[in-house]
C-alpha cells in the first residue's frame, strides 16, 4: 500500500495499520468511559449540594422510585437494635485502619428496619479483633445522606461464606443483607450527618466531587492516546521519495 504526496511516499505496513485499527477505537471507548464517570459525579454532587440548602427530607415507607433518594438529606426517627449490626472492613482514617459500623435502626410505628452508617471507628492492634461499639438506647431522630449501595461488587468470598452470618464484612452488599437478616429492611444506608449526636463516631464522608478532576484527567489521557497514535502512524508511515532523473 503507497501513495505519493508531492515528494512524499505514504507508505504504511499493514502491521500498523491494524494496530492503529484496534487502538484508536479502544482509546476512544476508554476516553469516553472516564469522561462519563465524571459526568455521573458530577451530577451526585449537584444533588448533593442542593439537598443542602434545603431541610431533611421525611423518608416515606415505601419508597417507589429509588434513585431519586440518592444522596438527599432526610430524617427518619426510631431507635437502634444491635443484633445485626456489621462492621465494613478495610476503611481508613488518616492512615489508620478501622471500620464503618452499620446499626439498623427500627423506624417508629413501622415494622421496617433502615441501615444507619453511623461512621468510622479505629480497629485494634490486632485487625481480627472487634472494636466496643457503643450505642444509644432511647429512641433518636436520625438525620443524613441517602446511600444506595451498587450492586457490581467483586468479592473473593466464597458462597458459603456470603450465606454465613458474619459481623465483618468486606462490602455492603445489600441483597445479601436482607437474605440473612429476618428483619425488614429498607434497600439503602443512611449516612449519619456529621453534625448529628445519634450515636455517630468519625464521619469524613468522601464525596465523588474529589475524583472528578482525576476522571477527566484519564478521559484527556486517553484521547491524547488517540491522537499520539494517530501521529506515530502518520510519521512511521510517510518518508521521502527519492526523485531520480533519467
Amino acid at each position: 500500500m503507497q501513495f505519493r504526496l508531492g515528494n512524499y511516499l505514504f507508505c504504511p505496513s499493514w502491521l500498523g495499520f491494524i494496530i492503529l485499527m484496534i487502538c484508536i477505537p479502544l482509546f476512544i471507548k476508554l476516553g469516553l468511559w472516564q469522561y462519563n464517570k465524571a459526568e455521573l459525579r458530577k451530577e451526585i454532587q449537584s444533588s448533593y449540594n442542593a439537598s443542602l440548602d434545603h431541610d431533611a427530607l421525611t423518608l416515606p415507607n415505601n419508597i417507589n422510585h429509588l434513585d431519586a433518594w440518592k444522596y438527599k438529606k432526610v430524617k427518619i426517627k426510631g431507635h437502634y437494635e444491635t443484633k445485626y449490626q456489621i462492621l465494613l472492613d478495610n476503611q481508613v482514617e488518616e492512615n489508620v485502619a478501622g471500620f464503618h459500623v452499620i446499626t439498623p435502626l427500627k423506624l417508629d410505628g413501622s415494622n421496617d428496619y433502615v441501615l444507619i452508617n453511623r461512621g468510622w471507628v479505629a480497629g485494634g492492634a490486632n485487625h481480627t479483633d472487634i472494636p466496643a461499639i457503643s450505642t444509644p438506647n432511647e429512641p433518636l431522630e436520625i438525620i443524613g445522606l441517602v446511600w444506595v449501595p451498587s450492586k457490581k461488587i467483586f468479592t473473593l468470598e466464597s458462597d458459603a461464606e456470603k450465606n454465613h452470618w458474619n459481623t465483618v464484612w468486606q462490602h455492603m452488599d445489600m441483597d445479601r443483607y436482607q437474605k440473612n437478616v429476618p428483619i425488614h429492611i429498607l434497600p439503602l444506608v443512611i449516612k449519619l450527618d456529621v453534625k448529628s449526636d445519634a450515636g455517630g463516631f468519625v464521619r469524613n464522608w468522601q464525596l465523588p466531587a474529589s475524583k472528578i478532576a482525576t476522571n477527566i484527567g484519564y478521559a484527556y489521557q486517553w484521547f491524547g492516546f488517540t491522537i499520539a497514535s494517530i501521529l506515530i502512524f502518520l510519521f512511521t508511515s510517510i518518508k521521502k521519495a527519492n526523485n531520480t532523473k533519467t
